[in-house]
């Protein structure tokens, strides 16, 4: 059977017993469907961080509870945080340097996971793990393939540079920084006896 492909315009076109079959709509559907989990993936981790800036105990409040959970210094983590948030939920939400706001999503929800989530089992309902494995599984999957036809890194060209065997290399990078984080700045409150 020939086959035609163009990757300029994203099109594969074959040729079937009936006459040529175009594929484009199909690769349309797939940018359109990571361009929907990347916006709601990306927009709902930014209002997550957004959140810890402006909403009930603001930075403030945020860094007191970080505090309380042995992620010192409070202040500095909250910070980091919800900056690291907004930023790579933004990014992927865009499909900007889309790799690196997964590895981001990587990290974010290992170090949740692990500080907030683990001690409660896998369930969400039960304040588990469930979510954070989730969003960053969504992180990990969009930064290795890359965001794609409908996203900035496809404008710039820079869809190439930001998926594939690179892009695994950076969300390995991202897992790293958040064991990295863990071991370097948890230290959870002792059980009292």
């Amino acid at each position: 059977m020939p086959r035609e492909c163009s990757a300029g315009d994203r099109r594969l076109s074959l040729t079937t017993p009936g006459g040529p079959m175009t594929a484009s709509t199909s690769i349309h559907a797939v940018d359109a469907g990571l361009l929907l989990l990347r916006g709601v993936a990306g927009l709902t981790m930014a209002a997550h961080g957004y959140q810890k800036f402006f909403s009930g105990g603001r930075l403030a409040g945020t860094a007191r509870w970080f505090d309380s959970m042995g992620m010192r210094p409070g202040r500095l983590h909250a910070l980091a945080a919800a900056t690291t948030e907004v930023v790579a939920g933004v990014l992927l939400a865009l499909g900007l340097f889309t790799s690196l706001a997964g590895a981001a999503f990587v990290a974010l929800m290992l170090v949740a996971g692990w500080t907030v989530h683990r001690a409660n089992g896998f369930f969400s309902v039960k304040s588990g793990w469930e979510y954070n494995l989730i969003l960053a599984t969504t992180g990990a999957t969009l930064g290795i393939t890359g965001a794609r036809g409908w996203s900035l890194d496809a404008a710039l060209d820079l869809d190439s540079v930001f998926s594939g065997t690179t892009g695994l290399a950076i969300v390995g990078g991202g897992l790293l920084a958040g064991i990295a984080q863990l071991v370097v700045f948890f230290r959870p409150p002792a059980e009292a006896p």
